[in-house]
């Protein structure tokens, strides 16, 4: 891939502040794209209304630019792109590629919440739509950070939801469409969603849009091993003084302690940073837990 064409991004939820696990997923995505000497996108996932802190967007961009973390183009929201994944889920239901489900979740609590058929008879007012996998749909990709990766679509994941019946797109829908709108040639983010991936190209493929390459970046988690975002433990990330947060999320991608850059500034020490980045050096999987890291880069919960 040449430098010129790569393209990353980060795209958080507006659930709450930034913690530390979203700022490893930000300045790992953030350091992939420098080094490529691509460019850096940033994506609000706002789609899922009952889930939302009012005003936490605006928070998580002002954290980001107090980190030196900005979008080197407009900051794209999602709850402004209905029209498209509108566009693409027409474009499914008129091949048969997605259809209308009337299946409610107790229905599917028999087969493990994997839906291969619908109910008999079911109806109900407000269905969701669903995309078609076939049996035997398989995915396999390469993974940067992960390897080689193999998902059984069908019989793992099923028929998957493209829009909730409640009314919101999907995730999966909504990131499909914006990544090849937005033009993304790897996709950097939290392990967590490794799952999420094989479903994503498959409907990449239903839709005709090309497949991004992917690293999943390790977890961090807290004592119990649970990740940040379900954790008590997830305090936000000191604006104040970001260097520290960002010294522990060096550490915590798997680069040598030593070889982070002490500048003068905040901007030459992530110019330095880039430089001395390797990413062969993500660990696959992380023990690093927010014991360690609490006193040095979060705001005291006091």
């Amino acid at each position: 891939m040449s430098p010129s064409t790569y393209r990353g991004r980060f795209a958080p939820s507006p659930t709450g502040p930034l913690h530390f696990g979203s700022l490893l997923a930000a300045f790992g995505s953030w350091l992939m794209a420098r080094q490529a000497r691509g460019r850096w996108l940033v994506r609000i996932e706002d789609i899922d209304p009952p889930r939302e802190v009012p005003c936490a967007a605006d928070e998580q961009l002002r954290t980001l630019q107090r980190f030196g973390l900005v979008s080197d183009e407009p900051v794209l929201r999602q709850s402004e792109r209905g029209a498209l994944y509108r566009e693409a889920l027409d474009h499914l239901l008129e091949r048969g590629d997605a259809f209308e489900c009337h299946c409610s979740r107790s229905d599917l609590v028999a087969g493990g919440g994997v839906h291969r058929a619908c109910m008999a008879g079911r109806r109900r007012p407000d269905p969701a739509i669903r995309l078609r996998v076939p049996d035997g749909t398989v995915i396999g990709f390469t993974d940067r950070v992960q390897g080689a990766i193999e998902q059984d679509v069908a019989r793992e994941v099923g028929d998957f939801v493209l829009r909730r019946a409640d009314g919101p797109w999907a995730y999966q829908l909504a990131v499909v469409v914006d990544d090849a709108a937005q033009g993304v040639t790897e996709v950097v983010r939290g392990a967590d969603l490794l799952d999420s991936t094989a479903r994503q190209i498959f409907l990449q493929r239903r839709l005709g849009l090309p497949s991004p390459g992917y690293a999943h970046l390790p977890l961090v988690v807290d004592a119990q091993g649970h990740k940040l975002s379900k954790s008590s433990a997830a305090l936000p990330v000191d604006d104040d003084d970001p260097l520290p947060a960002l010294r522990a999320a060096w550490t915590a991608l798997g680069q040598l302690p030593s070889a982070w850059p002490s500048g003068d500034t905040l901007a030459e020490t992530l110019e330095a940073a880039v430089r001395a980045f390797d990413p062969g050096r993500i660990p696959s999987s992380s023990a690093t837990t927010l014991a360690a890291l609490h006193n040095a880069c979060v705001i005291d919960a006091a």
